[in-house]
């Protein structure tokens, strides 16, 4: 089942706002592997003073590292990754809450590209025939209503290979803006050769 992208994955970092509160844990071996993930999806300027937080299967927020540059990185499950700073958290939680975003400029990473979403339905967990359905290779996200000021594509049928507007005409368009090529499709595995002489 594909789900949706990271800026559709609002939904998981509903409670990122409160759980930067959370305590910190010491951090084991498997925490570590995770922080290392979460902190691919931004540039190494900005993840070496960036907090990790992960959370579990109800809703509880753990922080693995606490931050000093604003930005929080995180796995959002199955692996998309993401780096944004606090108006775009915010953003996401008013998206997750479906309230009105803040009109406040947001930068979000997703060094790793995603998943996918349908670009014309903010809240579609799939890939239907007719919702526009789109993956971005690497990007940076920048949400709030000034990214509308940017006069990027805003075509229901983005192309990811250049600038366009997630989302467009809703309150949570946003500018995704591809900053790598798309994820490689996995090439099939070339059959063996049978080095047996007959």
């Amino acid at each position: 089942m594909q789900k949706r992208s990271s800026v559709c994955a609002g939904a998981v970092v509903l409670t990122i706002l409160v759980g930067l509160a959370a305590a910190q844990k010491k951090v084991d071996a498997k925490d570590a592997q995770y922080i290392m993930q979460a902190l691919s999806a931004a540039p190494k300027g900005v993840a070496k003073d960036a907090a990790v937080v992960r959370m579990d299967d109800k809703g509880n927020m753990t922080t693995l590292r606490a931050g000093t540059n604003g930005f929080t990185c995180m796995v959002i499950p199955p692996a998309e990754k993401m780096c944004a700073d606090e108006n775009s958290l915010a953003f996401f939680d008013a998206y997750a809450k479906h309230q009105p975003p803040p009109d406040k400029l947001g930068l979000t990473y997703m060094l790793g590209g995603d998943d996918g979403a349908s670009n014309t339905d903010p809240w579609a967990t799939g890939k239907t025939a007719d919702n526009h359905w789109v993956v971005t290779g690497p990007h940076i996200m920048i949400v709030g209503a000034g990214a509308k000021s940017l006069a990027l594509a805003s075509s229901a049928d983005a192309d990811p290979t250049g600038p366009y507007m997630m989302w467009p005409g809703t309150p949570y368009e946003h500018a995704m803006i591809p900053v790598g090529p798309p994820k490689a499709a996995a090439k099939p595995a070339a059959p063996k050769q049978d080095t047996m002489k007959k």
